[in-house]
């Protein structure tokens, strides 16, 4: 399987300091940014083909990954909040060391990282599927000159 961790291997949530979690916390929500945007398109592209769609098995695979991309486009929504909230904790620890539980917030720190680790590897999946779909759909309908638009 595929590692979609952004940081060092090893006990590197345990071991590092907050600044380096922070910067790690916002390294996530840049690239849960791109993702929002990614499935922004995605979501544009499969609603471009199906109105065209005539056969129903062309359909109901379009409607399938169509509900698929709309289920990532709210987890991303949910992580997003999530690193926000996450954020404020690092700055808060940051400011106030002894006022928060250390072990508590790298779990919560662990914890979501695991969380988007899953999301990348379910969005580059079904990005896949976007893409696999569009290519048979514009074959079998003979959708081709959509594509000059």
């Amino acid at each position: 399987m595929e590692n979609y961790r952004s940081r060092p291997k090893g006990n590197y949530i345990q071991d590092t300091d907050w600044d380096e979690l922070y910067i790690l916390t916002k390294h996530w929500k840049s690239d849960l940014l791109f993702y929002k945007q990614d499935l922004r398109f995605l979501n544009k592209l499969l609603n471009k083909y199906f109105i065209w769609i005539t056969k129903k098995e062309n359909l109901e695979a379009v409607k399938t990954i169509g509900q698929n991309v709309l289920k990532d486009k709210r987890t991303v929504k949910k992580l997003l909040k999530r690193v926000d909230q996450h954020l404020a904790h690092i700055v808060q620890t940051i400011d106030d060391a002894f006022k928060h539980d250390s072990n508590v917030f790298r779990k919560e720190h662990q914890d979501l990282e695991d969380d988007i680790a899953k999301f990348y590897k379910t969005v580059r999946k079904n990005r896949k599927q976007v893409f696999s779909i569009t290519e048979h759909v514009m074959d079998s309908e003979s959708l081709g000159h959509l594509l000059q638009d």
